[in-house]
């Protein structure tokens, strides 16, 4: 089990939602935290709450879609702190809506930040993180990764990258013998207002996101590959891969109601904040 006191931890989407959640874990833990969001305002707030409770904190104003943004505050960081231990992939956004009404806004910058995003993040800190040994990568992927669903395709095929790259990492280092650990982190609709308006499917109910953070929080320490809730969402890949794909659309369409879940979606609007699906 890893202990987090001193460690230095760097958390993208870090103003709000469940980056601000991790970052409070690691205050109480009495670790360094360094927070990245491109909401200066929200950034600089959650600092300010943050170190009343005792934190040290670091925030930096950086735009995740963009890879020189990534890379100078990478820069930054590595001059201010030097190598970090852990590193929370948490920002993203959704834009939930059929596939014909996307704008190529929109999906230049739901893979920009949600699948480019995580991989030049890591890339501009995963030699010092293999030469410090002991560290923890931690992808916060989600469910809609494993199986498709209407007015999510862009943000499913997001997700499905993210999931390929970080389990391909995670043999990367294994098969290196680094000790960097890797953990993906699928969950199901989590209640932090990124996805107002959804119906929970049958069987597969809305997380606080406290909870999502703790079994996040929990997973990583352990060094666990996967962290999945609710617990169904483990079995999707293996009923997916073994039934016809029309007996699967039948189960998830209409019995657990997976694919209307989405229907009458709100959202809150473009986010940095990443709460899973």
């Amino acid at each position: 089990m890893l202990t987090t006191q001193s460690k230095k931890i760097l958390i993208t989407g870090g103003a709000q939602g469940m980056g601000r959640l991790f970052a409070e874990k690691g205050v109480q833990e009495g670790a360094h935290i360094i927070l990245w969001d491109i909401n200066e305002v929200g950034l600089n707030r959650t600092a300010e709450e943050l170190r009343k409770q005792g934190g040290q904190v670091r925030t930096y104003t950086v735009d995740v879609s963009c890879a020189e943004s990534i890379h100078r505050a990478a820069e930054q960081v590595q001059n201010d702190v030097g190598d970090i231990d852990i590193l929370f992939n948490n920002a993203g956004i959704v834009v939930g809506k059929n596939f014909s009404e996307h704008s190529s806004s929109d999906i230049d910058k739901t893979l920009a930040i949600n699948s480019a995003g995580p991989m030049h993040v890591t890339n501009a800190f995963l030699h010092g993180m293999i030469r410090s040994g002991g560290a923890r990568i931690i992808n916060i992927a989600s469910a809609a990764g494993l199986l498709p669903n209407p007015k999510m395709s862009v943000y499913a095929a997001s997700k499905w990258a993210v999931i390929g790259w970080s389990e391909s990492l995670r043999l990367e280092m294994e098969k290196g013998g680094h000790d960097v650990k890797v953990t993906t982190v699928t969950p199901s609709y989590i209640d932090t207002g990124m996805f107002d308006g959804v119906k929970a499917p049958f069987l597969v109910p809305i997380i606080k996101p406290e909870k999502m953070a703790e079994l996040t929080w929990q997973g990583m320490k352990q060094g666990k590959v996967y962290v999945r809730a609710p617990k169904i969402v483990g079995l999707l890949p293996f009923f997916r891969g073994i039934m016809p794909a029309r007996a699967f659309d039948f189960i998830g369409g209409k019995l657990l109601r997976i694919y209307s879940s989405m229907d009458d979606f709100k959202g809150h609007g473009p986010s940095r904040e990443q709460p899973g699906t």
